[in-house]
C-alpha cells in the first residue's frame, strides 16, 4: 500500500498525547505525599511493578512488618503504565541470550520463569484483579529472508508462511513460532493499580510525589531523604530501574532509553475478520529494530517499538515523551504490516524510558551491609520478571541463601556502560549498525566484537 506522508502523520498526529492505559477514569486518585518525618521496617522506593510486588510480598512473608512504599510522581506513571502489556515467563530476554551467558543453568532459570508467570495468573486470581490477563503466547515472525534463515522449520512451534498467516494476516509474513504458554497479555495499568490496592489492603502504606533524593547509612538501618521528610529504614528495596539511583554505584551500569507507542482507535467487526487474530497472541517481529503488537480487550492494536531512542547524558526529560519521526515510521511499519486497516486511526500516541543494561536482563545486588537490595536493568522485559525481582529483592534482604539467590544470573553483574561521551558514541554506532544489520542480513566488525564480548545495547 502506498501511502503519501501527509496521510500518513493524519493517522496520528491527532491522537492524544497520553499513555492509553493512563488515560482512564477508573484511574485511582492520587495519593498524598508523605508528611514529615517517618520510620518504617522496609522503605521501598519506586512505584512501578518492582515496588509494587517488592511490597506486597514482603506483606505476604511478614504481615506484622511496616512497610512503606515511595513514589515520586504515581503509582505506575512510568514504564510500568507505559508498556506492552506483554507478561513474558522469560527471565533472561529471552531463550538466546539466556543460553549464551548462563548455559549451565538456563534451564533451572527457564522453570523460574514459568513458575513465576504461573504465580503472576495465581496472584491476579486471589486479589481479584481486573486487568484482561490472557495467557495466549506470543508469535514470533520473520518478515525478511535473512530473518527466517534464523528459525528451525521442524521446531515444535514453527509455522511457515501460510500457517502463520492463518493465524495473523500480513502480507509481511515468511514464516515463525508461536509460543503457546510463554506470555500473558495483560492490562499493565490495571494490574499496577489492582498491586497497590491489594498492598495498601494488607497494610502497606503508599505516598506519591515524594522524590527521594539521599540515601545514608543510619545506626540500625538506613536514613533515606525525600523532598517531604526524612525515612529511617531498617531495610531498603531500591526499584527505581531507568531513573537516577540513589547508589552511586550503579550509576553506569544501565542507561534510558526510549520507547514508543501508537494505539489504533477499536476495529470493526470487518476490520478484525481482515486480519484474523482470533487467537488474539501477542505478536514481536524478528528485526534489530523490532515491533512488538497486541489486540486489546476493546479490540485496539497497540502498535510499538522499532526505534530505541538514547539520549546523550543519559537525559530523561519530559519533551522526550513524544517524537514525531518515530511516530511517522511506526504509522508506515503498521499499514506496510496490515494494508487492510487502511483508513484506520491512532487515538493514542507515548513514549516512555527503561532501563537497558549490557547483559540485556535484570541484575541484583546489595549494599550498607545487606540493608539495600535492588534489581534494576530489565531491558524491557521487565513486567513479568519484576516480580522474580522483587523476590530477589526479598531474599537479599532476608540473608538467608534461596534457590534464587544462589543462581550466577543472580550473583554476578552486568559489565557497566562508558561515562560520556563514550556511551553515546558507543550506542550511536551500535545503534547505526543495527540499522544496517536489518537491511542487509549481516552484523558488521562492530557488532561481532560486540557479540564476543558479550556486550549491547537493545530495548
Amino acid at each position: 500500500m502506498d501511502l503519501d506522508d501527509r496521510a500518513l502523520r493524519a493517522s496520528w498526529a491527532d491522537a492524544a498525547t497520553v499513555p492509553f492505559w493512563l488515560d482512564r477514569p477508573e484511574r485511582p486518585p492520587a495519593r498524598p505525599a508523605l508528611d514529615g518525618d517517618t520510620t518504617t521496617d522496609l522503605l521501598v522506593v519506586g512505584g512501578g511493578f518492582t515496588g509494587l510486588w517488592t511490597a506486597l510480598m514482603a506483606k505476604e512473608r511478614d504481615p506484622q512488618r511496616e512497610v512503606l512504599l515511595i513514589e515520586a510522581t504515581r503509582v505506575a506513571d512510568a514504564a510500568t503504565g507505559r508498556n506492552g502489556g506483554f507478561c513474558s515467563a522469560s527471565l533472561t530476554h529471552g531463550e538466546a541470550n539466556g543460553r549464551e551467558r548462563w548455559p549451565g543453568e538456563y534451564e533451572q532459570l527457564h522453570r523460574l520463569g514459568l513458575e513465576n508467570l504461573d504465580e503472576i495468573a495465581a496472584t491476579i486470581q486471589r486479589y481479584g484483579i481486573d486487568c484482561d490477563f490472557e495467557r495466549t503466547g506470543e508469535l514470533s515472525v520473520a518478515t525478511r529472508p535473512h530473518e527466517l534463515a534464523a528459525y528451525e522449520p521442524k521446531a515444535a512451534g514453527f509455522l511457515d508462511a501460510t500457517a502463520l498467516r492463518a493465524e495473523v494476516d500480513s502480507p509481511t509474513y515468511l514464516g515463525g513460532t508461536w509460543d503457546r504458554t510463554g506470555t500473558a497479555m495483560i492490562d499493565p495499568a490495571r494490574l499496577a493499580w489492582g498491586l497497590a490496592a491489594a498492598a495498601e489492603a494488607a497494610g502497606v502504606r503508599i505516598v506519591e510525589h515524594t522524590r527521594a533524593t539521599r540515601l545514608r547509612r543510619s545506626t540500625g538501618g538506613v536514613t533515606v531523604t525525600t523532598e517531604h521528610g526524612i525515612v529511617t529504614a531498617t531495610h531498603l528495596a531500591l526499584a527505581t530501574n531507568a531513573f537516577a539511583p540513589l547508589l552511586a554505584r550503579l550509576r553506569f551500569h544501565t542507561v534510558p532509553v526510549w520507547d514508543y507507542v501508537l494505539m489504533t482507535e477499536p476495529l470493526t467487526p470487518a476490520q478484525l475478520d481482515a486480519i484474523g487474530w482470533s487467537n488474539r497472541q501477542g505478536v514481536a517481529d524478528s528485526g534489530n529494530q523490532f515491533h512488538y503488537y497486541r489486540l486489546t480487550a476493546d479490540h485496539r492494536i497497540l502498535w510499538g517499538g522499532y526505534d530505541a531512542i538514547y539520549h546523550f547524558g543519559r537525559a530523561i526529560r519530559p519533551e522526550h515523551e513524544q517524537r514525531e519521526a518515530t511516530f511517522q515510521a511506526l504509522a508506515t511499519n503498521f499499514f506496510t504490516t496490515f494494508p487492510q486497516l487502511a483508513g484506520l486511526r491512532f487515538s493514542h500516541r507515548w513514549g516512555g524510558v527503561i532501563d537497558t543494561c549490557t547483559r540485556f536482563c535484570a541484575f541484583f545486588g546489595t549494599s550498607h551491609g545487606g540493608r539495600v537490595a535492588y534489581a534494576t536493568g530489565y531491558t524491557g522485559l521487565g513486567v513479568g520478571a519484576s516480580r522474580f525481582g522483587a523476590n530477589v529483592v526479598l531474599d537479599l534482604l532476608a540473608g538467608t541463601p534461596t534457590e534464587r539467590t544462589r543462581l550466577q544470573m543472580v550473583r554476578r553483574k552486568p559489565l557497566p556502560f562508558p561515562p560520556e561521551p563514550f556511551a553515546w558514541i558507543g550506542i550511536t554506532i551500535t545503534t547505526w549498525s543495527l540499522k544496517r544489520a536489518d537491511r542487509t542480513g549481516r552484523r558488521n566488525p562492530w557488532l561481532r566484537v560486540l557479540d564476543r564480548l558479550g556486550l549491547g545495547f537493545d530495548s
